[in-house]
């Protein structure tokens, strides 16, 4: 048997845990390191969970030269800096969505990885699931006709917001960085294209607690959302073509038993189950075959930074007040 890739992953975070599982359910790679500022933490953490090492800087496990690859879920305001500096070290990164902080910054990161020929890709875990296969075939096929708009959310709240940093501005969180950047991400994928333009409006505090975006696609397919992190929990998803709609029910966590969508069109309702999956094991495994193979992961990271592209042009658009291009 292959020894298995090594990963080390940055910060203790809470989402750490669910790659870990992710990594557990295959033979291709372990968890190998733990990186904490707090050693003490780094080290409690790496023993609960059974983790071999624990370092008490991010720098100590970039140099240890025990992983082979790097997972970074820390706050947004850090993924480029601890990403860059990874890379410049030869180590791949599999960095948490958003990918950073602006288009810019996702591009000084693409480019880095570029010019030292290392893999880099943005976990956006949600669209590994096999369910959006089955959409994407649908809607090729005809199933809805010509598309023509999309309507998505997800929302939640938070009950611990003076501590989250989801809610803190100087780590760049907000709904659209925190949650919409999945709404952004999936009406880009079912439109084949990239947004031509964007607008939107939000609810403020220090962050944008609450942002409802639109954008427009080459031909005028348009899609719609909503996102907040003061909101009761919802998520959904539209997609509206000429001829019919699909809808689905749960398009960020679609399930590990199996899935469904329904597909509705001349009064006639079908629903569709698919089968299930971990969508973190399916982002590890594909991330470990590009590693391995030397191939491009299923998402280069010029998704990533159009994706910022999309997101910066919404926050344009809040902020002044009129339709922008993106």
């Amino acid at each position: 048997m292959a020894t298995p890739v090594r990963w080390g992953i940055l910060s203790t975070a809470r989402i750490g845990r669910a790659l870990m599982r992710g990594i557990g359910m295959g033979v291709s790679s372990c968890v190998q390191a733990v990186a904490s500022r707090n050693w003490t933490r780094a080290s409690e953490w790496a023993k609960e969970h059974g983790i071999p090492r624990a370092f008490g800087s991010y720098d100590d496990l970039i140099q240890s030269r025990e992983i082979d690859v790097l997972y970074n879920p820390l706050p947004n305001s850090m993924h480029a800096e601890w990403t860059i500096k990874a890379i410049e070290a030869g180590i791949p990164v599999l960095c948490e969505k958003p990918f950073a902080i602006n288009a810019q910054q996702a591009r000084e990161m693409a480019a880095a990885a570029k010019r030292k020929g290392v893999l880099l890709a943005e976990a956006f875990m949600y669209r590994f699931h096999p369910m959006y296969d089955e959409i994407l075939a649908r809607i090729a096929a005809g199933a809805i006709g010509e598309l023509v708009s999309m309507r998505s959310c997800f929302t939640f709240r938070l009950s611990d917001r003076e501590t989250n940093i989801r809610a803190s501005a100087p780590l760049a969180g907000g709904a659209l960085m925190d949650v919409g950047c999945y709404c952004v991400n999936l009406a880009r994928r079912i439109a084949g294209c990239e947004p031509v333009q964007a607008q939107a409006v939000s609810r403020r505090t220090s962050v944008d607690d609450t942002l409802m975006g639109q954008l427009v696609f080459p031909g005028g397919v348009l899609a719609q959302f909503e996102c907040s992190i003061e909101n009761h929990a919802r998520s959904n998803a539209d997609i509206v073509g000429t001829e019919g709609m699909i809808h689905i029910p749960s398009p960020w966590f679609p399930g590990e038993d199996k899935a469904r969508f329904f597909v509705w069109r001349g009064g006639h309702e079908e629903i569709v189950e698919t089968p299930g999956a971990n969508c973190y094991h399916l982002e590890v495994e594909d991330f470990i075959r590009s590693y391995k193979t030397h191939q491009p992961p299923r998402w280069t990271p010029d998704d990533a930074v159009a994706n910022m592209a999309a997101i910066d042009a919404l926050y344009r658009s809040a902020e002044e007040g009129k339709t922008v291009p993106v």
